[in-house]
């Protein structure tokens, strides 16, 4: 509790006290009012000075101004009671929010309490303590256990298990080791490392996550808009229609005093509060739940539109799948002299790749798995867009190996190579015009790649559809797998765009269209989809920056999590919307009629704020089922 709320607990207890002894000795003191008025003043003597001060700045119609005339009011009727119980419960309401709005704040701030105030700058041998900012590219930085790590990175020496929940959400530690990248935002929790710094502070992960966080709150929902509007036009209407109660039945029907006292109990009950307070609160507990899911939005308006998601369009390599390729199928040819077996094959092939960086490269040598011996390569040549050919030591003597697709083979003067049955890039391998067989490099997919899709149709998601660059093919087998209702294939970024806009003109009216993907060439179709979710973890910046949702766990599965909590959230926001209008509208009419006090209009404005701001913080509380 901050000193101003401790200091507004201190004032409203003594104004209740005053109220009490007012209330008791009332009838039995001729000054008992001296008593009513300095529990006003303990409560609320700021809210007419508020009132004065937004006047003048041309605010005039908001809740301090209806509480100062609806209490004055009361007051000029005789009703002093009444006055200081509506300014004392109006009051607490107050608090009440301010300490809610206070914990959720807190909330999102501890999870977010990621940025570091100082890197331990490695410099000519000596350590330095500096400004995270001034730390440039290709500089050496110590991160000592129990330190936040200030920038991106790659460790040179040492090895540690990090904390990245502030990041992703999870609690379990991730173990980091030499030649590892590392992300600035998580805490190093038991080993030393020397990273070498590879992104400006401006550019490092946590930097990206605050301007995230820091922005959400400007984007608002389609709700929240709507609050905003109903209040502005609202209050005037219901400061007139007050008015109109107090001057025009007295005409007619004579008792000034009873219709002023009506009236001023008619301004009590139109406080909007309840609305103005709860509906931005529970978007901001949404945006809160989701980012301890390591789910970060960039406005209460993407949380309706996931809340209304009901077609997901998938990229395939590096979102459903790890982008990460391994050698799934070897295939030795069936007969003829240069027949070998598996193991030899993959050796081979590996010896021929052995100085090339390319990821298919990388990954039949990972599959060969054994340590290399560089003397046995002589010559390498690149044959663009067919594969390479090397000169390698194959049984004790010099060869040349061919190694590349189909077309090579072809020209090669190859023919009936063996059809693979798995899925991937094929690899065929000759030794001269020899042909000896073929690799099946394939990429990974996630490991919750299934159990998210099965999860996301159980959710509501009618229309789940994969584009990729790769062969139609491929797709078609990857979404069949993993039980994708459709697969385009082939695609270039600008055809995605189309087919993406293509879904748009066919979803159902009220609905949303999503759209996942990782990569730089996904930027474009992020931007045009109605929510583009970027992989934040492996995502390329310009994925990240068109997003509009990022996942930092790359956990496809993420996407069920936000997808509730959206909707739980929008669910919250209605229900305190239908609640609030409902109850001030029945205690409004019944105000006018004379069938509620003034204490029924306290219930109908501070009571109901108080539910509304309960019902409110359960969007701060989330757990998956």
């Amino acid at each position: 509790m901050t000193k101003k709320q401790k200091k507004m607990v201190k004032r409203l207890i003594v104004s209740a006290v005053l109220l009490a002894a007012g209330m008791i000795l009332e009838g039995k003191w001729n000054v008992v009012w001296v008593l009513f008025l300095l529990s006003y003043l303990a409560a609320g003597y700021d809210i007419p000075l508020k009132a004065l001060r937004n006047i003048r700045k041309g605010q005039v119609f908001d809740e301090n101004f209806l509480m100062t005339v609806a209490t004055f009011g009361a007051v000029a009727v005789g009703e002093l009671e009444e006055a200081v119980a509506v300014m004392l419960f109006y009051q607490v309401g107050e608090l009440f929010n301010s300490y809610a709005v206070g914990k959720s704040r807190e909330s999102i701030a501890a999870l977010m309490d990621i940025n570091p105030e100082y890197a331990n700058l490695l410099r000519d041998g000596r350590e330095e303590q500096v400004d995270p900012y001034e730390v440039e590219v290709g500089d050496v930085i110590l991160v000592k256990p129990g330190e936040k790590v200030p920038l991106d990175g790659v460790v040179l020496k040492g090895n540690s298990s990090l904390d990245t929940k502030a990041l992703t959400g999870e609690a379990m530690p991730v173990d980091i080791q030499q030649g590892e990248t590392i992300v600035s935002g998580s805490i190093n929790l038991t080993g030393v490392l020397e990273v070498e710094v590879t992104r400006l502070f401006d550019d490092s992960t946590v930097a990206k996550i605050l301007e995230l966080v820091e922005n959400a709150s400007s984007r608002k929902a389609k709700a929240e808009n709507f609050i905003t509007r109903f209040a502005r036009v609202y209050t005037p209407i219901v400061v007139i229609l007050a008015v109109i109660l107090a001057v025009v039945p007295p005409l007619f029907l004579g008792g000034f005093s009873v219709w002023l006292y009506r009236a001023c109990s008619f301004l009590v009950v139109s406080c909007p509060c309840a609305l103005v307070i709860s509906v931005p609160l529970s978007f901001f507990g949404g945006l809160g739940a989701a980012s301890r899911q390591g789910v970060l939005l960039k406005g209460s308006n993407y949380l309706e539109a996931v809340a209304n998601l009901d077609t997901l369009v998938f990229d395939k390599t590096g979102t459903l799948t790890t982008g990460k390729f391994q050698v799934s199928q070897v295939i030795p040819a069936e007969h003829g002299e240069e027949s070998l077996a598996a193991e030899k094959l993959l050796e081979v092939a590996a010896y021929a790749e052995c100085h090339s960086n390319h990821p298919i490269a990388l990954s039949v040598r990972e599959a060969y798995g054994r340590e290399m011996d560089p003397s046995r390569v002589r010559e390498t040549r690149e044959l663009a867009g067919k594969g390479i050919c090397a000169s390698v030591m194959v049984d004790g003597a010099w060869t040349e190996v061919y190694l590349g697709n189909r077309r090579l083979m072809e020209e090669l003067g190859i023919e009936n190579m063996q059809e693979p049955s798995a899925m991937g890039t094929t690899l065929f391998a000759a030794r001269g015009q020899n042909y000896l067989g073929c690799l099946v490099i394939s990429d990974t997919i996630r490991e919750d790649t299934r159990k998210a899709v099965a999860d996301l149709k159980r959710q509501g998601i009618s229309r789940m559809v994969m584009l990729t660059g790769d062969r139609e093919e491929i797709g078609r087998a990857v979404a069949e797998e993993i039980g994708l209702d459709e697969s385009y294939g082939g695609l270039l970024p600008a055809d995605k765009v189309t087919k993406v806009e293509e879904l748009l003109r066919t979803k159902q009216e009220g609905t949303s269209l999503g759209f996942v993907g990782d990569g730089i060439n996904d930027a474009p179709v992020l931007s045009r989809a109605d929510v583009g979710i970027a992989m934040g973890g492996i995502g390329s910046d310009a994925a990240v920056e068109a997003a509009d949702m990022v996942i930092m766990t790359d956990e496809p599965s993420k996407i069920i999590d936000a997808i509730a909590i959206a909707r739980k959230t929008v669910g919250i926001v209605k229900q305190n919307i239908v609640f609030a209008i409902g109850v001030k509208v029945l205690v409004l009419i019944l105000t006018a009629m004379g069938y509620a006090t003034m204490w029924a209009a306290v219930f109908a404005d501070v009571g109901v704020s108080v539910l509304a701001i309960l019902n409110a913080m359960r969007a701060l509380r989330y757990k998956r089922q």
